[in-house]
């Protein structure tokens, strides 16, 4: 069996290629809640406010991604409050679908990709992957 050490190599360093891109992501960040934020309020879902306090972090997050100095105290300090904040926010929206789960009361729906228990959990990813960055030490820092 081949191993592709080219994408071993790129997995690797994945944070270190990220934080290369650094502003694309953040920018993507931005997109993201911006775009999810136009669509609540255009009123095509329903006006939830975990999933508000959700995006507004992923938005948050990522503007701060957009700093010159991500070691600054001040951006890693609200990086780390808006982080706990959305993803306990998070957490808390996702637990909820597990516990529909466990009581038998958990419906995909007709538009199952957007279901709260699975938005949620992709919400927690994208709020610690921008942590992550956001911490992460660069090279040649």
């Amino acid at each position: 069996m081949s191993i592709n050490h080219g994408a071993v190599a790129l997995f690797t360093d994945l944070p270190q290629v990220l934080l290369k891109y650094r502003v694309a992501v953040g920018v993507l960040a931005i997109l993201i809640c911006a775009g999810t934020w136009a669509i609540d309020l255009m009123e095509l879902v329903y006006n939830c406010p975990f999933c508000r306090a959700q995006r507004t972090v992923i938005g948050l997050l990522g503007f701060l991604l957009l700093m010159p100095n991500l070691r600054f105290w001040l951006v890693r300090y609200l990086s780390v409050v808006f982080g706990i904040f959305g993803l306990v926010v998070g957490a808390t929206q996702h637990f909820r679908g597990w516990a529909r789960m466990n009581a038998g009361e958990f419906e995909w729906g007709d538009q199952w990709y957007i279901n709260p228990w699975l938005l949620s959990g992709c919400a927690i990813f994208i709020i610690t992957a921008l942590l992550l960055l956001i911490w992460t030490e660069r090279k040649g820092d």
